[in-house]
């Protein structure tokens, strides 16, 4: 009797749970996506509070709110059980999400990947992605254990190549020296 392997659910961080949004459990989350519609046409996600497993949830319903999403989940009826989700993890099966744009790319395909300046010097791995105060920042880290923050915008990153595993970044004059400085 042979068994069939299936494969693993990969899940695809989405935002995280800001805070209780009115009394009927409603979460108020800021989306990694550009957009808050990343919830359109979702009927599951999961949500994932740290250091514990993601917890499946029916997603009853969302609306968007001042650049944020607002959803409506089974496993959050009123404002005390909204609360207890707060920094919470949005995730979503990667299969039940919309393609992506050919221009676009999901944090997971792009944490790890070594970050190359214009002139050919390596910076550092890219460490992690994160929504600071309505700006998208790209955290590097170099060899010598900096932290190196990098607006993620058009302008700073020249390009991503996948198939290649590199980032090509033209970073502001003097961001690196700030916080390469002994």
């Amino acid at each position: 009797m042979s068994e069939e392997k299936l494969d693993p659910v990969k899940l695809v961080e989405l935002g995280r749970v800001q805070k209780p949004h009115g009394l009927r459990g409603e979460l108020c989350i800021e989306p990694y996506a550009d957009s808050p519609f990343i919830f359109e046409g979702l009927t599951r996600i999961y949500l994932r509070l740290p250091g514990k497993k993601p917890r499946p949830c029916v997603l009853e319903g969302w609306r968007a709110h001042q650049g944020r999403a607002l959803i409506t989940v089974d496993r959050s009826q009123g404002r005390d059980q909204a609360e207890a989700w707060r920094g919470a993890d949005v995730l979503a099966r990667e299969r039940d999400l919309p393609p992506l744009d050919e221009d676009e790319y999901r944090p997971e395909d792009l944490i790890g990947l070594p970050v190359m300046h214009v002139n050919g010097s390596r910076i550092g791995l890219l460490e992690d992605i994160r929504d600071v105060a309505g700006q998208v920042l790209w955290f590097i880290h170099d060899e010598d254990g900096n932290e190196i923050m990098l607006p993620a915008v058009d302008e700073f990153i020249l390009d991503i190549d996948l198939d290649a595993g590199v980032i090509l970044v033209d970073p502001p004059d003097g961001l690196l020296e700030l916080y390469q400085q002994p």
